[in-house]
């Protein structure tokens, strides 16, 4: 599985990969596809997401569910979903607690990480520069990037480096510099992260990073400029394209408004609109 992911990652097209927060979205992810008369699109890969984990055990985005409560709901996920997944690390601790994760990751058979570069009280990137969120000096997750690669046992899982400088305000030569210099330190690909409803920064800074020749794997998350489409990303240089909260949302409006209309109609006739028919969901589940 992991090497499938790297292989597909180091193709000329883009990879697509869709949050999945439980083993149903996981078989929705793998199911989905579109058809026209000129193309076929399918996720090749799903997220796990922290936000996600988080949110669905009634907890905030801020480390607070172990990875090993993640990683037995990993082994729900993977044991009906054939497509590879990539796991959201959030920081990974410090540089031993990572080495351990990876490994963990590894052995569940997960295909890839992304790590972030921050330190200091972990708050959602999507809020913006929020009080308390920093970043790590370059040396200190180099040597936290270095360490996790060292540690792990299997050449074809990915361990990628997710850039904050754009978040945090510390500008886009700090971000393409932790790039080169991640890059260097073993990072298998990076991941520019921004909060802006505007891609501009995204497109600046995936333009400037392949200007250099750079051929590593490059991943954006346009949930907050999601206006733009996956062929601008793909032109400038983006080659990997994670939706990292789309089911997590779209369930979580959908069962907000079901649960409204069964109070203010005393019935559910009028949420049906809102639920997929029952024997839809059986059929998700027939072998």
């Amino acid at each position: 599985m992991a090497h499938g992911l790297r292989n597909l990652m180091d193709t000329n097209r883009l990879v697509r990969v869709l949050e999945a927060h439980t083993p149903l979205c996981g078989l929705i992810a793998q199911a989905a596809e579109f058809k026209s008369a000129t193309v076929t699109r399918k996720f090749d890969a799903v997220w796990s997401s922290s936000l996600s984990d988080s949110a669905i055990r009634g907890k905030p985005d801020i480390e607070v569910v172990d990875h090993s409560s993640r990683l037995l709901s990993l082994h729900e996920l993977m044991d009906v979903c054939s497509l590879p997944v990539i796991y959201d690390c959030d920081t990974g601790g410090n540089h031993l607690q990572l080495r351990s994760t990876v490994r963990s990751l590894e052995r569940a058979g997960v295909s890839a990480t992304i790590v972030e570069d921050k330190g200091g009280l972990k708050q959602n990137s999507l809020k913006g520069n929020m009080p308390g969120q920093l970043q790590l000096p370059i040396e200190d997750f180099c040597a936290k990037l270095q360490s996790a690669k060292t540690g792990q046992r299997n050449s074809d899982f990915m361990v990628i480096a997710r850039i904050e400088s754009l978040v945090l305000g510390n500008g886009m030569q700090d971000a393409l510099t932790r790039a080169r210099a991640y890059l260097r330190a073993g990072a298998d690909g990076v991941m520019i992260h921004s909060h802006h409803q505007d891609p501009i920064e995204v497109l600046e800074f995936s333009k400037e990073f392949r200007r250099s020749g750079e051929k590593a794997p490059l991943v954006a998350v346009p949930t907050t400029y999601n206006a733009v489409n996956e062929e601008t990303l793909f032109q400038a240089g983006v080659n990997v394209i994670i939706y990292a909260n789309h089911l997590l949302r779209s369930s979580h409006k959908a069962m907000k408004q079901a649960a409204s209309s069964i109070l203010q109609y005393g019935r559910a006739a009028e949420c049906e609109e809102l639920c997929t028919p029952v024997g839809d969901i059986l059929r998700c589940f027939d072998t």
